[in-house]
């Protein structure tokens, strides 16, 4: 039995520009103070340590109500859910009809205080413990009491239910498995505890669709008998009854505790109580002082790993605070099992609904999200692209490790599909690997996914190999390039070499297939695909000779060899083929999304994965001009959500379009009180792909790598003034500050790298 526990990391002032010892100083002045009290979900601010997080709001009675998630929550049914409600109701309320109140996050310590003089309520998630805490001061006696609030009561998924909504995966009326409710347990003297339990599981059910059945035995089910929950208990509290918890008498300090627990093969809910019966003891016996210094250093570390700081118009301050923000979303949200979803991570809100009604995007309970529960790699790579140059090693695990536990069972896949070795990986997968049911289709009699826009988008694989090299030439670890990317990039190598035939020149031939999502069905040699085999098996041969063998080598070489190359072509007007913008200019040579493909079916720009990610083209290195005319030529204009107009700007040197995209992207302000909840462009609230993009377009901005190169300012404004400490390759970090595109106070450690260095003002 595995235990997935809460590995805890886990506001809106602007700072003006000062001298600054760290980015700790920098990020206290982006904390977000409200000053009344809101009316529902729509007025929360997020908290967390990474695994266990919260929406935390109040309502006009005074109410603190604290929506908790965790990272591994996954029901029978594969949907991705909340733990529950808690709602603290005090008596008398000092924050009613107070014109003195004031609710801060404070992005330093990752907390949230509720304040009215010197009466003071503050939630926190441990960043070190299983633990989220909930500490109060009043003047005055006052009565706490804490009560448990759940909503998956008696929902089968027969007819219509809140808890269908937001099944995008699976796409059917037709449910196998029936949603089970929630459990509470017994209250004992101090505390309250519950739970949700999968005694059932749709993971056979995909196995047997997606003709994978003889598998079924061989790789454990990652839902039957998963068991997630918590308990709820403090000194000085007695339970009322199952669901409330109060102070046993009137008081002016209290200290709760919220301990959580997921388990991945629990052999019964009286076994799983025991295991969480042994953290509660653990939380208890810990002392709350050293528990928050500790929590405060974490903090206060992961603030100084990195930074930028941006000031020179208002602009350029919203910018430095989104980035800001973003990044401490993250990092409420990602060092626990799984990676953060895309489409509202674990800071979706909702409300209870009856049980008669289906959820939808205007109406729906708390465990809806817009497009489901499988991960979109085309989504979610841009959730963690910026980690690397952050330095937030850490976060990335989360999202490396999906990857690589579902390496097993996409060789066997490829085996059983088509007989010969390899892993590819769909676009759209559940959390264990295989495609969304919905995708793939219930009755599909064939091995080929159904749905038009996912059938052959599997290059995603290839921008993970990227992101996985980035991480081993940042850090040099050479325990992961042995036994976690070596192994994952032969894999997907091998699959592009075995899978498709070669034309007559010995050139390796891609058909049919797709352009991402775009080009559909019928293109031939897409070039994102291209690119980025041209990208990673150059560097996967650079690796030490010590990791690889010369098997791997030898046939990573002639892979290389056998690719056809980038595509291109000449601008044409805009209908015509090829077909782009209205910035085209005929007749000059330009990229293409792929040697041949159809009309258009989405607002992609394939051809310009060759600058990002893949990196072929970019500043300081050859054909710059060939792929800024692809960029000025691109059919499909974005400068929110997953749109890349920025990042690839960026990297292309085009610092006007990088600006303006970037001040786009860190506007582009959801509808919820707390705005950095990313306004859905396509996506969910708040739209992670947003902010993740803005993030990676900033950083490019500033700095970019070519092997040892580290290039400063390749896209950086000369009205916009920063203060930044950035991650680079070969352990290298570079700090300083810049003022009228001119570099101060550089200090690049190791200072052996310092030669390395150039910056960029052409």
């Amino acid at each position: 039995m595995r235990k997935v526990l809460a590995l805890l990391i886990v506001s809106a002032s602007i700072l003006s520009m000062r001298a600054a010892e760290d980015g700790f100083d920098f990020v206290r002045g982006y904390d977000v103070t409200w000053s009344s009290l809101g009316t529902n979900e729509n007025d929360s601010m997020p908290i967390g340590n990474g695994d266990i997080a919260a929406n935390v709001w109040t309502e006009q009675n005074g109410d603190v109500v604290i929506l908790l998630s965790k990272a591994d929550a996954w029901t029978e049914l594969g949907k991705l859910v909340k733990l529950g409600r808690l709602r603290i109701h005090l008596e008398p309320n000092p924050f009613v009809g107070s014109a003195h109140f004031t609710q801060t996050l404070r992005l330093e310590n990752a907390s949230i205080e509720l304040k009215n003089g010197d009466d003071t309520l503050q939630v926190w998630a441990d960043a070190n413990q299983p633990v989220m805490h909930f500490k109060a001061h009043f003047n005055h006696p006052t009565t706490l009491q804490a009560n448990l609030e759940l909503w998956r009561t008696a929902h089968p998924l027969r007819g219509r239910s809140p808890d269908k909504g937001g099944l995008y995966e699976v796409g059917s009326d037709d449910m196998p498995v029936d949603f089970e409710a929630d459990t509470v347990l017994p209250s004992s003297a101090d505390s309250i505890t519950w739970c949700h339990y999968n005694t059932n599981s749709i993971y056979p059910y995909v196995l047997q669709h997606e003709h994978l059945e003889s598998l079924i035995s061989k790789y454990p089910d990652p839902l039957l008998h998963r068991c997630f929950g918590a308990t709820l208990t403090g000194t000085g509290f007695a339970s009322v009854d199952d669901n409330v918890l109060k102070s046993s008498a009137p008081g002016q300090d209290f200290a709760l505790n919220l301990i959580a627990l997921t388990e991945t093969n629990a052999s019964s809910l009286q076994d799983w109580k025991a295991h969480l019966d042994t953290l509660v003891q653990q939380a208890k016996s810990a002392g709350q002082k050293e528990a928050w210094q500790a929590h405060e250093q974490w903090w206060k570390d992961f603030w100084n790993r990195s930074w930028i700081h941006v000031t020179g118009d208002p602009d350029a301050e919203r910018v430095s605070q989104g980035y800001a923000m973003q990044r401490y979303m993250i990092a409420c949200s990602s060092r626990g099992a799984y990676p953060v979803k895309f489409n509202g991570g674990l800071f979706t809100v909702g409300h209870d609904m009856a049980g008669d009604f289906d959820s939808s995007n205007t109406n729906h309970n708390p465990d809806y999200r817009a497009w489901g529960n499988c991960y979109w790699n085309q989504n979610n790579r841009l959730l963690y692209w910026p980690l690397i140059t952050t330095g937030d090693y850490d976060l990335l695990q989360p999202w490396f490790n999906m990857y690589l536990n579902a390496l097993p069972l996409q060789k066997d896949r490829m085996e059983l599909y088509y007989h010969h070795g390899g892993a590819s990986y769909p676009e759209t997968m559940f959390f264990w690997g295989l495609p969304s049911l919905h995708d793939f289709g219930w009755n599909n009699p064939s091995n080929e996914i159904q749905s038009n826009w996912q059938r052959y988008h599997i290059q995603g694989s290839l921008e993970v190999i990227c992101q996985m090299l980035d991480y081993y030439d940042n850090t040099g670890d050479t325990n992961f390039a042995q036994n976690a990317l070596v192994p994952f990039a032969d894999a997907i190598v091998t699959y592009y070499d075995q899978h498709w035939p070669r034309d007559a020149a010995g050139k390796i031939h891609m058909e049919p297939t797709q352009s991402l999502e775009t080009y559909q069905l019928t293109a031939v040699n897409p070039t994102p695909d291209i690119a980025g085999l041209r990208s990673v098996i150059p560097r996967l041969l650079a690796l030490p000779s010590d990791v690889t063998s010369d098997k791997q080598r030898a046939a990573w070489t002639k892979t290389l060899d056998d690719l056809p190359p980038i595509p291109t072509g000449r601008t044409t007007a805009k209908g015509k083929i090829p077909p782009f913008g209205k910035g085209a200019t005929n007749g000059l040579p330009t990229i293409l999304p792929a040697e041949e493909y159809p009309g258009t079916h989405n607002s992609e720009n394939p051809e310009l994965y060759v600058a990002f990610p893949y990196r072929l083209y970019g500043v300081g290195k050859p054909g710059l001009e060939l792929a800024r005319t692809a960029y000025t030529a691109r059919r499909s204009p974005q400068k929110t959500c997953w749109g890349q107009d920025g990042t690839q700007a960026a990297v292309l040197g085009l610092t006007d379009e990088a600006q303006e995209t970037v001040i786009d992207e860190f506007s582009n302000f959801g509808n919820q009180r707390f705005p950095w909840f990313w306004r859905p462009a396509h996506d969910w609230i708040p739209d992670f792909d947003n902010g993740g993009s803005g993030m990676i377009t900033l950083q490019e901005m500033l700095m970019q790598c070519d092997g040892k190169r580290i290039i400063l300012l390749p896209a950086w404004p000369a009205n916009w003034t920063a203060n930044f400490k950035l991650h680079a390759p070969f352990e290298t970090t570079v700090e300083g500050s810049v003022r009228d595109g001119k570099i101060t106070g550089l200090k690049v450690m190791p200072e052996s790298r310092k030669k390395d260095v150039e910056v960029w003002n052409k």
